[in-house]
């Protein structure tokens, strides 16, 4: 890492579930691995706010959006916290999902709760009001369709239709035998223990901290830091 390179931003939801904090503080320790100090700011729930981080510091920044779809968040959220901050080096990239590489940990973590292929398959996803977060989420399901080789069905656990136990029971009234949630979730909390409720087989566990997901982050970075017209404010990641 050269002291000289942006410093590297990782904004996340916020929750007040520890373990989901817990598992972001982690994922940032092991990017600042690779790409050097990582600091990690929250949009909502629990501070500090991307603002906040931002204003506290005079170096070029790569803000990596720790999301798994780019809805009301990451393209309104993130941007007035920037333009709130007044930091006018900031380049902001795409949001970590979806992605190949989030499709082949979920199918590990799949396979880890007892998958196996011919089993059906719902991915379920918080859920959002944003007809982009909606598009992200659909994209992430055909990716695991393609990894695994199956139909993959969509359910939401807080927002949206339809409700993840709603697509568990209508995948048993047309004849599945097993039936397994993929948890597009990246940490344990309240939304994914809603999941163990639902009627499956079984529950993968959510994507946590993989060395390919580090990886993804840091690749994330390295994109905006070689291709960003710096210095300004940027936002790479498609509207």
């Amino acid at each position: 890492m050269n002291p000289t390179d942006p410093a590297l931003l990782l904004v996340a939801h916020g929750t007040r579930n520890p373990r989901g904090v817990e598992m972001i503080a982690q994922l940032a320790s092991e990017v600042s691995r690779t790409a050097g100090t990582t600091r990690v700011a929250f949009v909502d729930v629990l501070g500090p706010s991307p603002a906040e981080v931002l204003r506290d510091s005079d170096r070029p920044t790569v803000l990596v959006p720790a999301f798994l779809a780019s809805g009301y968040h990451v393209h309104t959220d993130v941007p007035r916290e920037v333009a709130e901050s007044g930091h006018r080096d900031v380049v902001v990239t795409e949001a970590l999902g979806p992605d190949p590489v989030l499709a082949r940990v979920l199918v590990s973590r799949l396979r880890d709760a007892g998958w196996r292929p011919g089993d059906a398959v719902v991915l379920a996803a918080a859920g959002s009001s944003d007809p982009r977060a909606l598009c992200d989420v659909r994209s992430a399901a055909r990716m695991l369709s393609g990894s695994t080789r199956s139909a993959v069905r969509i359910g939401y656990v807080a927002t949206g239709a339809p409700r993840v136990s709603d697509v568990v029971d209508e995948l048993r009234a047309q004849g599945a035998r097993r039936v397994f949630i993929a948890s597009y979730l990246l940490a344990e909390g309240l939304f994914h223990s809603r999941l163990l409720e639902c009627g499956a087989d079984g529950v993968a566990a959510p994507l946590g901290v993989t060395d390919s997901i580090v990886e993804l982050v840091v690749r994330r970075y390295r994109t905006a830091v070689d291709t960003a017209d710096w210095p300004k404010v940027t936002f790479t990641h498609s509207e």
